[in-house]
């Protein structure tokens, strides 16, 4: 099988049951335990809302030098999410990311992944982000559920 055919192609992540599956032609590759934004519950609508987006979007950037254990890019916000923000006079925030663990020694403290600590990323273990990180090419799918 050429690695192009062992890439996902969507990442859906299930908030409520904390999942995250890397899926290829509908069929899941694999799931992981993952930790949110602090208060995950309703779709993001503003920066620093600790909320974890809700939608569909795709992986826009990869960053191998992030201030966590490497990171992939989710396209939010789209210009639906930021007409919504506009409508509330307020800003949409981004950056969000599907990442490891913090480098360096707040790692110690998140308490991943019993506790949602992000700003409103979708974080797994180091070990798990490298897999991921293996697995999902730039472009890929991304859908949030609530």
């Amino acid at each position: 099988m050429a690695a192009a055919e062992r890439q996902a192609d969507t990442i859906e992540v299930f908030k409520a049951a904390r999942r995250l599956d890397l899926k290829r032609d509908g069929g899941v590759l694999k799931s992981y335990r993952v930790a949110l934004g602090f208060a995950p519950e309703r779709h993001k609508e503003r920066e620093g809302d600790g909320r974890t987006p809700e939608g569909r979007y795709t992986i826009d950037a990869r960053n191998p030098k992030s201030a966590f254990h490497l990171s992939l890019r989710v396209s939010y916000p789209d210009d639906e999410d930021k007409a919504h923000a506009a409508a509330l006079g307020v800003p949409p925030g981004g950056d969000i990311y599907i990442h490891g663990q913090p480098n360096g020694p707040t790692k110690a403290t998140v308490g991943h992944p019993d506790k949602d600590w992000t700003t409103g990323c979708v974080a797994v273990t180091d070990e798990e982000m490298r897999e991921i990180w293996s697995l999902v090419p730039t472009g890929a799918r991304v859908v949030i559920h609530p």
